[in-house]
């Protein structure tokens, strides 16, 4: 007997992205009919270095089911639109 399809993940590493920057990024993909449900956002915002903690990068993870694959690859394209509107340089990408 199966479960249910577990969702899946594309997970995008911003390393060197301020607080500032991450934050607004991330006001303009909650504005985006690109991300609405049933995709979702999960945010990890950028950590400054602390004496004796290394830098923790922001992150970004799209979030969607099995059946809403196409709408996370329309919506990873607009993703890495807005990036590029605040000069936000993705230095990797995830996917299972």
């Amino acid at each position: 007997m199966t479960g249910p399809a577990l969702p899946s993940g594309i997970r995008f590493a911003l390393e060197g992205i301020d607080e500032i920057t991450f934050h607004k990024v991330l006001r303009d993909l909650m504005k985006d009919a690109a991300f609405a449900r049933p995709l979702q956002i999960q945010a990890q915002p950028p950590k400054p270095h602390q004496p004796g903690r290394p830098e923790d990068a922001g992150a970004l993870t799209l979030v969607f089911g099995p059946d809403d694959r196409e709408l996370a690859l329309s919506a990873m394209q607009r993703l890495k639109t807005i990036m590029l509107r605040y000069g936000v340089q993705i230095d990797s990408v995830w996917t299972p």
